[in-house]
């Protein structure tokens, strides 16, 4: 199949991380992959496209009408079967091109749980399917009532858990206690919750040390410094192989306030390392309490260092619930399976 990606996205994150994915493997297995980006999009540098493959668009807004021309004219021009579009604002250029072009399937993947706008009753009206990456995301597709059942998917998250398993054999690090978290810095990830949770459990265990990745977390240093955390908390940048990263946590933490499925944690989990999670919609799904990881109320900074000093307290426990959450990744979150799904889904006749 000739099939377009189209992403505005301006930064990496686990969505980005998501097309990089999905494109890869469906060039790997023969498809004709095309993708549209923003200029200075991070995308391109992570997809096996020749540049010739690559349109780069403004792509400013839903009402982008340039945009919309450039899209439609691309995909006439490359006769485009499936155009996949990845962002809200994009669903609307993505429709006009689909609409335009007669033969070409428009989907869409929904990746976070904020409301669709009355707007997008229209632009969604004409899409083969929605895509929702959780249970959660599907869940309110149905209840906002702005799409028809049959248009939603359910196709839940997928990473490479063999490239997790591989780098778990090469790189897991004997005798350490290193607690860490991930995302670039927004309210959202409550960053602060997990720096507020190290300093109770840095007064348990003067040996731990705490680790914290991503891009643009400078506003956070202030605080770990009021802290009195200066020795003992490291801020690391961008991750090219955050598997690598996972395999040297004892615990990894999400001390997010919404999160649709949770990426990270699920990258943690395919690691073996055990996952201290506040009790977000994508958490729920990933995490059974006490079994695969621990789950806590979301803001409650004495509840995620509980658990976490419960963890570090207790190493057969830690690996325990390692054990088994790589294997709930293994048998419910693969790639290969998300893959397969979304390629059927591309698959299926109008």
């Amino acid at each position: 199949m000739k099939i377009l990606q189209i992403s505005s996205a301006a930064s990496f994150g686990g969505g980005e991380r998501y097309v990089v994915d999905l494109t890869n493997n469906l060039v790997a297995r023969g498809h004709d992959l095309y993708a549209a980006v923003r200029p200075q999009s991070p995308l391109p540098r992570h997809l096996n496209l020749p540049s010739q493959k690559i349109l780069t668009l403004p792509l400013r807004n839903a009402l982008d009408v340039q945009s919309a021309h450039e899209l439609d004219r691309f995909v006439r021009r490359q006769h485009i079967e499936v155009i996949h579009a990845h962002m809200a604002r994009d669903y609307s250029l993505a429709a006009y091109a689909a609409r335009r072009n007669r033969h070409t399937k428009f989907i869409a993947t929904r990746h976070v749980l904020f409301e669709l706008s009355r707007f997008h009753r229209h632009t969604l009206a004409r899409a083969f399917r929605v895509i929702a990456v959780s249970g959660a995301v599907a869940r309110q597709l149905r209840e906002q009532g702005i799409l028809r059942d049959e248009q939603i998917a359910l196709v839940p998250n997928g990473i490479d858990v063999d490239r997790f398993r591989r780098a778990r054999e090469e790189f897991v690090p004997a005798d350490s206690l290193v607690v860490g978290s991930m995302g670039e810095f927004r309210p959202l990830k409550r960053h602060d919750d997990f720096i507020r949770a190290a300093a109770i459990v840095a007064a348990k265990f003067p040996e731990a040390r705490f680790v914290l990745a991503g891009l643009d977390l400078q506003p956070l240093e202030p605080l770990v410094l009021e802290l009195g955390l200066k020795e003992r908390f490291s801020f690391i940048g961008w991750l090219n192989r955050p598997e690598e990263y996972l395999c040297g946590l004892d615990v990894f933490v999400s001390a997010s306030e919404t999160e649709s499925f949770g990426l990270a944690m699920a990258e943690a989990m395919a690691v073996g390392t055990p996952v201290v999670a506040t009790q977000t919609d994508g958490a729920r799904e990933l995490i059974e309490d006490q079994k695969t990881g621990r789950l806590v109320p979301i803001g409650d900074v004495e509840r995620i260092a509980e658990a976490i000093i419960e963890l570090l307290a207790n190493p057969d426990q830690r690996r325990a619930m390692g054990a088994r959450a790589m294997e709930v990744v293994n048998e419910r979150f693969s790639l290969k399976r998300m893959v397969d799904q979304i390629e059927e889904i591309y698959a299926i006749r109008c």
